[in-house]
């Protein structure tokens, strides 16, 4: 077993990450940190739980530390860090120095040249470029990113199409309230109302996906030159982002040959990956939040309504936002890291 730590341990991903690593096979949790403030407390007394789930008994008695090198045991290999971004940019580049190896869920340093982001399923290759890190930044440990939960939805869905010759994408989102935090957004703000604008989301879909569709040629990533645009919303649905994608293509594929290409779409070999990463609903109506977020354990994608349009088609997709957009990724890339013998 690999023992790995929690960097931010008591928020809402940090609590997911958690529920996922609990019962995992490769994973044993042996170290919580968060704030200054909850630091020296046990989990039970820090965190104010609010997972869908039980706290796990085996982490109610582990003692919170502050994020720092010298509060984290020597024999923890991995970190798994749901920072806000701010802090993450000032710890983990410590931690990775210190040795440690970091999967890391928060937005600093996404588009850093030198720092991998990764959806295994679609760049596991581009993991390489952590040789690359540590040549230049002399770090015995290394940071790997995943991207951001509305830009995990889609992707992987842009990468199937790829082989028609993906030129241009237009989506619109309808996102999710737990994206936003436990207080994120209130009550009087969302109920009965979509928000239409979520500050640097459109950003990091535009600028995310291209790197993460990219080529690496063993010491740098070049991004797709297809453009992406974006608009996002935020929807009174828990958890769930769906999104509405307009993908321009090179060539004219059939809807059917559409449909066969994102159902054929690869999974990995990795606990976390679900069989199939794509799932093609045919009859309409499909996907929706509430009835198809878990589809895979919440690590699927789901894609919908799929229909021509003139310069190529148009697709609904969804996604679990705090799984398979969040703290199961940050798992995911964990599992990589372990099957491409960095831990």
């Amino acid at each position: 077993m690999v023992r790995v730590g929690i960097l931010g341990a008591t928020g809402a991903v940090g609590q997911r990450l958690i529920q996922l690593l609990e019962p995992h096979p490769d994973f044993e949790i042996a170290a919580l940190t968060a704030s200054p403030a909850s630091a020296g407390k046990p989990y039970r007394e820090a965190a104010k739980w609010r997972a869908d789930s039980p706290i796990p008994s085996s982490v109610t008695d582990i003692e919170v530390t502050e994020t720092t090198p010298e509060a984290i045991p020597d024999d923890v290999s991995l970190l798994f860090s749901s920072l806000p971004s701010s802090v993450g940019a000032e710890v983990e580049p410590p931690l990775a120095e210190a040795g440690y190896v970091v999967s890391s869920n928060s937005s600093n340093a996404r588009m850093a040249d030198d720092v991998p982001l990764v959806i295994p399923e679609v760049n596991a290759d581009h993991v390489g470029l952590l040789e690359v890190q540590r040549d230049e930044r002399g770090w015995d440990g290394a940071l790997l990113k995943n991207p951001n939960c509305s830009t995990i939805t889609m992707v992987p869905t842009l990468a199937a199409l790829d082989g028609f010759g993906l030129e241009r994408v237009h989506v619109a989102t309808l996102q999710a309230v737990s994206g936003a935090g436990y207080s994120g957004v209130t009550s009087m703000e969302i109920i009965d109302n979509v928000l239409p604008h979520i500050g640097g989301e459109a950003e990091k879909m535009e600028t995310e996906s291209l790197k993460l569709l990219g080529e690496f040629d063993g010491a740098e990533v070049s991004p797709h030159d297809a453009e992406v645009s974006a608009t996002t919303n935020r929807v009174p649905t828990l958890d769930g982002h769906l999104e509405n994608v307009w993908a321009d293509l090179a060539e004219s594929p059939s809807v059917e040959e559409v449909q066969a290409a994102l159902e054929a779409f690869p999974n990995l070999a990795l606990p976390s990956s679900p069989d199939p990463l794509i799932h093609v609903f045919e009859e309409p109506g499909r996907p929706q939040p509430r009835l198809d977020r878990m589809l895979g354990d919440g690590m699927a994608v789901s894609v919908g309504g799929v229909r021509e349009t003139p310069d190529g088609v148009q697709y609904d997709c969804l996604a679990h936002n705090t799984l398979r957009g969040a703290a199961g990724a940050s798992v995911l890339n964990g599992e990589l890291l372990l099957d491409e013998g960095y831990l």
